[in-house]
């Protein structure tokens, strides 16, 4: 486990001390780092302590930190403990924060220092003496003892706060101050300034009222103004006054884009997508957007950045699609490559490279992997019984056979399951099974077939995970995930399947044999690199120069963080393997979920036929990305966000900021001079500024939008209430503050469009249009916020950013995307074929039936899954149950069994 602490933090102090009761007892580094480093991936403040578990998960209360490691050093909760942390809590810190900030910040000395805390040091001092106890809850020393004592100490360390006349106070502190735990949290905290050293953390504080009786808390409200110190308001006029002259050099583009030494190597993927579908907004928000965002941020702050993806092609879904289609697979895959490639240009994804696996590069590769897995001996062989056609000459995989159910005499039971009695089936208790393909009966044989002996790698991914998640940006459902699939044991998985489409496995008796997708599917980044570069290993072979940050959803990480990490640690070649995966939730519709079949939800090809911009379907998606939980698109937040957060705020501003530079200062930015609290907005920009860097740089993405809207909110109350408009028409002084005012707002609109370049590329290269920004302007970041557009400078023609949603217009896209696709979709077949004539009575609401169905489909694949790596019979049991559970729960809901006519099967 990991320990972030941070100089200077008075939380720090306490959690250190505990710390020393658990040392030697387990493995626990100490890493030191800044205070406004954000380390907990989900908070979208800076959090410091915080305790990273090997679990993954986060502590950072500094009381919850140390009290799990006074569990693990043995000691036992007890009531009078608990009662000492609520007081702790509720009396203590109120009064202590108060007592700091006055002290550190205000620089008062004295009573008005110790007048705050007086009350709550004699009880402290009154307690000890009426139990006559060392400590706080007894004779030996207590969690409340080191939490008491971390928040006393920075004021406590100087007599002149620590009243004569408290002696058991005196003797109580005194005492665990000359503990050797203690003594080294003082020194790694305060570093021999004494209270001085909590001055930065105090001074970004809102000033504490003891007289409240609220409880402090360091989490300040999301829109309240931080304090600011004179020093940070005084860096920030510098910075501003500096202006392009600060900006960095342009890095030289490259083609190819390759690893440079020295410079940070980024190198981003997202998730390939099945070729033989349509990706709907969740698929869309899961895996490009969110990389794209990462993508254009990363070369913004001028990271030399490769950003690849393409489409996944390979395996039994494309030769089923191509069944359906009367196509071949490669035919297939043309026609979706190409649907996907459209779909996300419309988008904006800003690849480099979008790829395919189905390339010359995707075999050499795949093979080379698998020969380096064999020779190590990390491949075993076993046999497994299947169903074969003789006269198609091949063993036929789930998704090829149907027949007669074994338990209730369905004739379209599928090789997976039977869809009227909901039971799973194996293939071979078929009874009277036919091949999909030529309809002759197939007859049972064994294969051989290829295994990766993941156990024997086990200690090697452990081992890797050790090193690399400490310090990564891994979300936290990844880490989750992985640790899951550990903690039940890793099993031998099968690597290659019965099929003609797919990457052919080099071994003698294997010649009919393809790799099965899941093995060589992450392998597609490295032959799509090896296709946009020959010089593909300097990025996937150089682990020590390359960032590795990888995007999908979180049904993804065991492939990413498990699979492919496995196959390139036995495969010894020095594969460069991630270091930051990134995992959403799931993206639902409205209140169900998305069904290409059932007509419901937006998918990727129909987005740019509803009349909305990408952008705004861009800022929807990122505005709801479903970081820490699943979210759900809805039609009515979409109006109300783009209304309220696009047109009236963001657009708002932007657009006024500039016509009042084209109305009253004829298109030139105006002379400004700056008072204080001009140079105090500089100040809160810039902090606001820094924050969304820190949330970037660990691909908070939705919490750092957030920080855009925040500042736009900044210049739009900025500009109501110094009223440009009004004193334009006034004196030469109030002229003067309307330059002023309209200048700095246009600097904070110019700010602004590079900010909302990686969420809305299009707004932003409009806005730095309308506003004429120079190009080194467009294309780098700064940290602090600059002048960018001196006096003098001329902008463009300035005109509305946005577009108002109706309430009319958002209700016709409802109904259209709620199913009134199937129904044209159902019309349209029942033309085309006369088989189309079974009527389907369906008693409950179509959103209930959906989610069953989803879930009855994602039961089903657990169970497969489970199969597949041969896992215990009562496990395999459990999860059938509950499979047939969810079967009942349809059949219910649907009112009878539907029957499938023949030709029209679910997939």
């Amino acid at each position: 486990m990991r320990l972030f602490v941070s100089e200077g933090t008075p939380g720090s102090l306490p959690v250190l001390a505990a710390a020393g009761r658990v040392r030697g007892r387990i493995e626990l580094l100490i890493s030191t780092v800044g205070p406004e480093e954000c380390v907990v991936p989900f908070l979208t403040r800076p959090k410091v302590p915080v305790l990273q578990l090997d679990s993954g998960n986060y502590l950072f209360s500094t009381t919850a930190i140390c009290r799990y490691f006074f569990l693990l050093s043995g000691w036992e909760q007890d009531d009078l403990t608990n009662q000492w942390l609520e007081w702790e809590a509720t009396e203590l810190q109120p009064a202590l924060s108060a007592a700091l900030y006055y002290l550190v910040v205000q620089g008062k000395k004295g009573e008005d220092i110790l007048g705050p805390l007086r009350k709550a040091l004699t009880h402290i001092d009154q307690s000890l003496s009426h139990q006559n106890c060392p400590f706080l809850a007894g004779e030996t020393e207590s969690l409340a003892d080191i939490v008491l004592w971390g928040a006393l100490y920075p004021l406590l360390q100087d007599p002149t706060y620590l009243p004569e006349e408290l002696g058991a106070l005196r003797s109580w502190f005194q005492t665990l101050s000359t503990q050797e735990p203690c003594q080294r949290a003082v020194e790694t905290v305060l570093k021999q300034q004494g209270v001085l050293a909590l001055r930065s953390y105090l001074q970004k504080q809102p000033q504490a009222h003891p007289s409240e009786g609220k409880v402090v808390s360091n989490e300040p409200e999301e829109e309240e103004l931080a304090t600011l110190s004179e020093e940070e308001i005084a860096m920030a006029v510098t910075a501003w006054e500096k202006g392009l002259g600060s900006l960095p050099s342009l890095r030289p583009q490259q083609n190819p884009v390759l690893p440079v030494a020295g410079e940070r190597n980024v190198l981003i993927t997202s998730a390939l997508p099945y070729v033989n579908n349509v990706p709907h907004l969740g698929n869309i928000i899961g895996c490009v957007l969110s990389a794209d965002v990462f993508a254009r941020y990363s070369r913004l702050r001028q990271w030399n950045t490769l950003y690849l993806c393409g489409t996944d092609e390979y395996g039994t879904a494309t030769e089923t699609k191509a069944m359906e289609e009367g196509l071949t697979p490669r035919e297939i895959c043309d026609k979706y490559h190409r649907i996907h490639a459209d779909i996300y240009h419309w988008f904006n994804i800003s690849f480099d490279i979008f790829g395919r696996t189905t390339t010359p590069q995707q075999t050499k590769i795949t093979q080379d992997i698998f020969q380096r897995l064999l020779t190590r001996g990390f491949v075993v062989q076993d046999t497994v019984e299947q169903l074969r056609c003789e006269h198609c000459a091949r063993f036929l995989a789930d998704r090829f056979v149907e027949g007669v159910c074994p338990f209730c005499g369905y004739e379209e039971a599928r090789g997976d399951q039977c869809d009227k009695c909901g039971k799973l089936i194996n293939a071979i208790e078929l009874k009277k099974p036919q091949c999909k393909v030529c309809r002759s009966c197939p007859v049972v044989k064994s294969s051989q077939h290829l295994f990766l002996d993941l156990p024997k790698l086990e200690n090697r991914l452990e081992d890797w995970l050790g090193k690399t998640l400490p310090g990564s940006d891994w979300t936290p459902n990844a880490r989750f995930i992985i640790r899951s699939w550990l903690r039940d044991g890793l099993k031998p998985r099968c690597i290659t399947r019965d099929l003609k489409w797919g990457t052919p496995v080099p071994l003698e008796g294997f010649e009919d044999k393809v790799f099965y997708v899941w093995f060589d599917a992450t392998i597609g980044y490295l032959s799509i690199t090896a296709n946009y570069t020959e010089q593909w290993e300097r990025w996937w072979k150089n682990p020590e120069q390359v960032d590795l940050y990888q995007f999908m959803a979180k049904d993804n990480v065991p492939f990413h963080g498990l699979v492919f990490p496995c196959s390139a640690l036995g495969a010894e070649d020095n594969y460069t393997l991630v270091k930051h995966l990134i995992a959403t939730e799931y993206l639902n519709y409205e209140d169900g979920k998305f069904s290409k079949s059932r007509g419901v939800g937006v998918f990727g090809d129909m987005a740019q036929n509803t009349g909305i911009p990408a952008d705004i379907w861009r800022f929807y998606l990122l505005y709801i990305r479903p970081e820490g939980q699943d979210s759900a698109f809805s039609w009515t937040d979409m109006l109300l966000k783009n209304n309220s957060e696009l047109l009236n705020n963001l657009g708002n501003f932007v657009n006024r900021a500039g016509m009042f530079v084209s109305k009253f200062f004829g298109g030139f930015v105006p002379e400004m001079v700056l008072t204080p609290d001009d140079q105090r907005l500089l100040a809160h920009i810039t902090l606001e500024l820094q924050h969304y860097h820190q949330l970037l740089e660990k691909v908070r993405i939705r919490d750092a939008l957030r920080s855009i809207l925040t500042i736009s909110r900044h210049g739009n109350q900025y500009i109501q209430v110094n009223e440009p408009w009004k004193r334009i028409k006034g004196s030469e002084a109030d002229r003067q503050r309307a330059g002023t005012v309209t200048g700095l707002a246009v600097n904070i609109a110019a700010l602004l469009s590079v900010m909302i370049q990686p969420y809305m590329p299009t707004v932003s290269a409009t806005i730095q249009t309308q506003l004429q920004l120079p190009l080194q302007v467009c294309s780098v970041l700064p940290i602090k916020f600059l002048c960018t557009l001196p006096a003098g400078h001329q902008i463009g023609t300035v005109s509305p950013l946005f577009q108002k949603l109706e309430n009319d217009q958002i209700e016709s896209l409802r109904q259209r995307f709620g199913g009134g696709q199937l129904e044209e979709s159902l019309e349209f077949k029942a033309k085309a074929s006369p088989k189309s004539t079974v009527v389907e009575t369906v008693t409950a609401g179509l959103q209930q039936i959906q989610v069953l169905m989803d879930e009855v489909t994602k039961q089903g694949n657990i169970v497969r899954e489970l199969k597949a790596q041969k896992a215990d019979k009562n496990q395999v049991a459990a999860e059938v149950a509950k499979l047939l559970d969810l079967k009942k729960q349809l059949a219910v809901a649907e009112g009878k069994p539907l029957e499938t006519p023949k030709g029209k099967k679910k997939k």
